[in-house]
């Protein structure tokens, strides 16, 4: 059976936007998690789907662009990261969004919907947020791999990336490794 990766960066300090939603702490965008030839789908929510669409639509249209949320044109591994976006299928989990722009995406309307996808054949799908999304999917048990690049960086406030859990997660490290520039990704495996 595919699995389902959450993969997100993160402040060490456990946020994944700071307190006005600022996001100019994470320094790229670049594929840190090696999930890329891993996977064959990007899985997202609804409330992260709409900045998504921006930014790599933005590197689409013009790589020399000043980009949302980064404040400055896109780096050369983000450019190859949009092109691999755009011929990857991508799912939303929604149940307000009624359209989406971004080539070979689709809305579902419910999580068993995406526990069906995951039964199909084909390679991992990468959950790759937001917050309530990845909570969601950890409520429901849909995850088997965590894989966290987190920043060397204390905000002090913001959104915290498990504040939507429902229940205590048992989790098994599997791999730490550290980084260039103080990063380190941690990745790890959910108990049964």
């Amino acid at each position: 059976m595919r699995q389902i990766i959450a993969a997100l960066q993160i402040s060490l300090d456990g946020y994944i936007e700071g307190p006005q939603g600022e996001l100019d702490w994470v320094d790229s965008w670049e594929d840190r998690f090696g999930l890329v030839d891993r996977v064959d789908t990007f899985l997202l929510g609804a409330g992260m789907y709409p900045g998504y669409e921006a930014y790599w639509s933005a590197i689409q249209a013009d790589p020399t662009a000043v980009l949302p949320f980064a404040g400055r044109p896109a780096l050369p591994y983000e450019i190859e990261y949009a092109q691999v976006a755009a011929r990857t299928a991508h799912v939303v989990l929604s149940r307000t969004l009624s359209t989406v722009a971004w080539p070979q995406t689709r809305i579902v309307c419910e999580l068993d919907e995406l526990r069906r996808l995951k039964a199909l054949p084909g390679r991992d799908m990468h959950a790759v947020g937001g917050a309530a999304f990845v909570s969601s999917l950890l409520n429901a048990g849909l995850v088997d791999e965590l894989c966290l690049v987190v920043q060397p960086v204390l905000l002090g406030a913001g959104k915290p990336l498990f504040a939507g859990l429902s229940a205590r997660q048992r989790l098994r490290l599997r791999e730490a490794v550290a980084l260039e520039d103080g990063l380190a990704r941690l990745t790890y495996s959910l108990s049964d």
